[in-house]
């Protein structure tokens, strides 16, 4: 577990500037806009088989947030009114129709598309930076579009299972976990917000967790 978790930690740090450069450059060299969509299908295929396990190992805003906000963010609780299913579908319908509609501006032109998802990008972003210091780093990723998708295509059982019987509820596991997950009061391994990095299955002092 510990070599994944370092091998987590290096892709994240190669792919976190990616998201940087695009916001930076996006304005200008618009085309830089398409690694967007490309994120997004990654995160929608990936849903499918394996969860948010997209949005834990190679989302590059995700990288940015655990990699490098996570040292300057004051930890606190991720409010729990985001991650009401309302809210959350509430906000994908908002920012998928407002893509739609700006897409149907010009659906010909790739600038313009590459316009687009630099846009967005760049918007939701702000957001996420700013949650991120007000409460948590992975506090927009409570109600990420993308990740409100894989949480819903996201298999049965997946998920850190629990031994109870070893357990000493000491709760570290729920401490370094990137999502604040309550892992110790969910019931079984199904936890389709679980984001498969192995963060808390390393810090359990008694291994009564497992991936």
């Amino acid at each position: 577990m510990a070599e994944s978790i370092k091998r987590r930690h290096l892709i994240q740090n190669l792919l976190w500037p990616v998201v940087m450069v695009v916001i930076a450059l996006g304005w200008k060299y618009p085309l830089l806009g398409f690694t967007v969509p490309v994120v997004m299908l990654a995160g929608i295929l990936g849903g499918v088989f394996k969860g948010r396990w997209v949005c834990g190992h190679v989302c590059p805003r995700g990288g940015l947030f655990d990699r490098v906000i996570a040292r300057f963010s004051p930890a606190r609780p991720i409010p729990a009114m985001l991650r009401k299913p309302r809210l959350r579908w509430t906000v994908f319908a908002a920012l998928m129709g407002f893509m739609v509609l700006q897409i149907s501006k010009n659906p010909t032109s790739l600038e313009h598309l590459g316009f687009v998802f630099w846009l967005m990008c760049a918007v939701t972003t702000a957001l996420g930076l700013v949650l991120a210091f007000v409460y948590h780093p992975r506090t927009w990723c409570a109600f990420c579009p993308m990740g409100t998708m894989q949480y819903a295509l996201s298999p049965k059982g997946l998920g850190p299972s629990l031994d109870r019987d070893a357990c000493r509820k000491c709760r570290k596991c729920e401490q370094v976990c990137p999502m604040q997950l309550k892992i110790l009061e969910r019931p079984g391994a199904d936890e389709p917000d679980c984001l498969s990095c192995g963060e808390c299955v390393a810090s359990c002092p008694v291994k009564a967790l497992q991936l």
